[in-house]
């Protein structure tokens, strides 16, 4: 597949559209403890949708609507003069691309992932805009959106917000409730309490982090296979079922706990790991909900930390399922109000007062290559498939290709059902073992 970029411009907010007064654009945003800690980097997501679409200057003018009210996306990241990190809210503007193949969207692409999703979307390397689009046409009337975005920007929850409003502006209807920008809601209590340890959780020495990266630097991406994996509602109620058969009181786990525990397991059959060898997941928990006082759903921002279940390889494949979704449900639900607020406290006086700058954000060393641990993306919360140009729902949506061993990706389905789809990157060799595992109970 050929495509053929057809411009590229800046998209900048459109004051008048947005029906307020333009601001100034010589102020900052502060990133917050939690943007701080989370991934220095763009993220990128694929949207399709079938004929008959709206057309580019429909969705570029909702872009310029929805960017008045979502200005951090339009600016800048640097530093301001204390050399703390900001968002510049310079309205300096988001980069679009416009793009055509002569050819019909292959209707296979969604069921596989591979690198020729790496050209419908800007690279996620270079670019000094932390929002970037393409909008590729194809002959047949098909359209696929790439959108990619800074993380430190936002998490999942705030960008899927962002993403609902979009459509909303291009359809011309109200936008709902704006988005809670302030990020410096996060108080460290008076005097601090540091009740957790989080020097050597979400905060390492840059020097283990350097390591770690020169080991990982010789695996090459083309022995990697990302592979899709499809899960129906009812084999994901047995396997709901199966994982809380040791609850009782009808209890149960949740679907992405029972899942998870299942994928956990195969993973770990299909990569040979030793049994003595400790295997883990990092997995991403909203704090939205967590904190006292809760931060409602429209704050624009990061506010996840990460939960680290754990547990020896062979004690995890020798027990049943429920001892896996135990131990993920237990981890997840450690993660309170009083870790998250330690949090704070520790970001907020020791971490920031530490003069040796010798440490630095956990997420870069997570990944890794032949190994026993696993890093889930869960998107199953999130109303991704809310991005409405005014043609309707897209009829898929997926993560681009990310050839990361230990990255996991969960999305509803496209088809509404209740289903999941799961983006697996194995290594080559162990493809085959992973699949004679996944539909097993």
């Amino acid at each position: 597949m050929k495509v053929k970029i057809e411009s590229s411009s800046i998209v900048k907010p459109s004051y008048e559209l947005g029906h307020c007064s333009p601001p100034f654009t010589t102020q900052c945003s502060p990133l917050s403890v939690f943007d701080n800690v989370n991934y220095c980097g763009h993220m990128a997501v694929i949207y399709a949708y079938r004929p008959p679409t709206s057309p580019n200057s429909v969705i570029k003018q909702g872009l310029e609507r929805v960017l008045s009210i979502y200005r951090e996306w339009a600016g800048r990241l640097g530093k301001n003069s204390e050399g703390e990190n900001v968002i510049f809210l310079n309205d300096e503007g988001v980069r679009l691309v416009e793009a055509s193949v002569e050819g019909r969207l292959d209707p296979t692409m969604q069921f596989k992932p591979s690198p020729v999703l790496l050209t419908l979307h800007p690279s996620l390397k270079g670019g000094e805009e932390l929002v970037q689009v393409q909008l590729t046409r194809f002959s047949c009337g098909s359209l696929v959106v790439g959108f990619t975005a800074h993380h430190l920007v936002a998490d999942g929850q705030a960008t899927s917000n962002f993403l609902v409003a979009w459509g909303k502006a291009c359809r011309g209807v109200d936008l709902g409730e704006p988005p809670m920008h302030d990020r410096t809601v996060f108080i460290p209590r008076d005097p601090p309490r540091i009740e957790y340890n989080h020097n050597g959780i979400e905060y390492l020495s840059k020097k283990l982090i350097n390591l770690h990266d020169r080991a990982n630097n010789n695996v090459l991406a083309e022995d990697i296979v990302v592979t899709k994996v499809h899960f129906t509602l009812e084999f994901l109620s047995n396997l709901k079922n199966r994982a809380s058969s040791l609850l009782g009181n009808d209890k149960k786990y949740s679907t992405f706990e029972s899942l998870l525990a299942h994928l956990w397991r195969c993973q770990m059959k299909a990569r040979g790991i030793e049994g003595n060898k400790t295997t883990q997941i990092r997995i991403s928990v909203n704090g939205r909900t967590r904190l006292n006082p809760r931060i409602p759903n429209n704050y624009f921002g990061n506010l996840v930390l990460w939960a680290f279940p754990k547990s020896k390889v062979k004690d995890l494949l020798l027990e049943q399922l429920p001892y896996a979704a135990k131990v993920i449900h237990d981890a997840v639900s450690n993660l309170n109000g009083d870790y998250f607020q330690s949090f704070i406290d520790y970001a907020s006086t020791e971490l920031k007062e530490d003069s040796s700058n010798n440490l630095a954000s956990s997420v870069c060393l997570f990944h890794s290559v032949l190994g026993p641990n696993l890093e889930v993306y869960s998107w199953l919360g999130f109303p991704f498939y809310g991005l409405d140009f005014g043609c309707g729902s897209p009829y898929m949506f997926m993560p681009s290709y990310l050839p990361t061993e230990d990255s996991v990706f969960l999305i509803p389905s496209f088809m509404g059902d209740g289903s999941i789809d799961a983006f697996i990157p194995l290594y080559k060799d162990h493809v085959e073992r992973f699949m004679q595992n996944c539909y097993v109970l």
